[in-house]
């Protein structure tokens, strides 16, 4: 039994539950002896390190989960560090059913919605699913901070719009629900909007600013999708269906390149700056072609 004991706590970060140990054939008295002698020292009621003390973040975030019964899991600002989302957290949470007790040293989330689609695994510790860490951390993080974490879920390619909002859909009335649609805006355009509607929307600026009126062009062997010849400046309207793919966003930096290597820049304007952002991208725009002109 020490043997097998030893195999598992060597897979848990050293850590063992006392159902665990039940499950393995040690009775109460085997526990209590090795408890007595140091050969499992308690962490949390039912909790226990294997014969040592050099506790590693991941066996306290193990620990933790372990307190607090077999449906629990890491979450929050302690899971968006565990999947590399946040750079640090400053206390353990986790996420369980209603009924779980608080537990010292660990801040206990209780819900109703806990699924198998709420977890993964990670480094043999269970918790939230990404999606569901981030309709978390919308709750406790500031529109800045959960906005960085969103873009490190994408960076890390983890991020997953639909995921999101079936997530969203099975959490009705979470307090962070209008953060995270504030910060999902930035990845959502219209479904099957059109270059014609951009360029509807940029001319309507234009005029409202007295901007000239750009052109559609074909340069290079590229359609440009507006030009300002006398500036020899292009704007491109770079939305997720068109621009979001690995070969899209290399085919895009080979097009300037070569726009480039005529003397034409190209002034990248995202989707949402055309509505959201419309203000400030007409100052810009209009600051780039003064420049160009000289």
């Amino acid at each position: 039994m020490d043997r097998a004991l030893a195999a598992l706590a060597s897979r848990q970060h050293g850590v063992v539950s006392r159902a665990q140990l039940i499950e393995l054939g040690f009775s109460r008295q085997a526990i209590l002896r090795r408890l007595k002698t140091d050969r499992l020292r308690r962490l949390h009621a039912g909790v226990y390190a294997v014969g040592h003390w050099a506790l590693t973040p991941a066996s306290r975030d193990l620990a933790a989960v372990f307190a607090c019964g077999p449906r629990a899991l890491l979450s929050h600002r302690a899971a968006g560090r565990r999947l590399g989302l946040l750079r640090s957290a400053g206390q353990i949470e986790v996420t369980a059913p209603r009924g779980c007790k608080a537990r010292p040293g660990i801040t206990v989330h209780r819900t109703r919605v806990l699924g198998p689609e709420d977890r993964i695994t990670v480094d043999a510790i269970p918790l939230t699913s990404v999606a569901r860490t981030l309709v978390d951390l919308a709750d406790v993080l500031s529109d800045r901070h959960l906005a960085a974490a969103v873009n490190e879920a994408e960076v890390r390619r983890v991020f997953d719009l639909a995921e999101l909002d079936a997530m969203l859909a099975r959490l009705p009335g979470r307090r962070g629900r209008s953060r995270l649609e504030r910060v999902l805006a930035a990845y959502t355009e219209p479904l099957g909007y059109s270059i014609s509607e951009a360029e509807g929307l940029l001319l309507r600026l234009c005029e409202e600013h007295a901007l000239p009126k750009p052109q559609r062009i074909a340069l290079a062997g590229y359609e440009l999708d507006f030009y300002w010849p006398d500036a020899r400046l292009a704007i491109e309207v770079d939305g997720g269906p068109f621009h979001r793919t690995r070969r899209a966003f290399h085919e895009d930096r080979r097009r300037d390149r070569r726009l480039a290597a005529l003397g034409i820049q190209v002034a990248r304007v995202p989707w949402l700056d055309l509505t959201d952002g419309a203000a400030q991208l007409v100052l810009e725009l209009n600051a780039i072609r003064q420049q160009r002109l000289g």
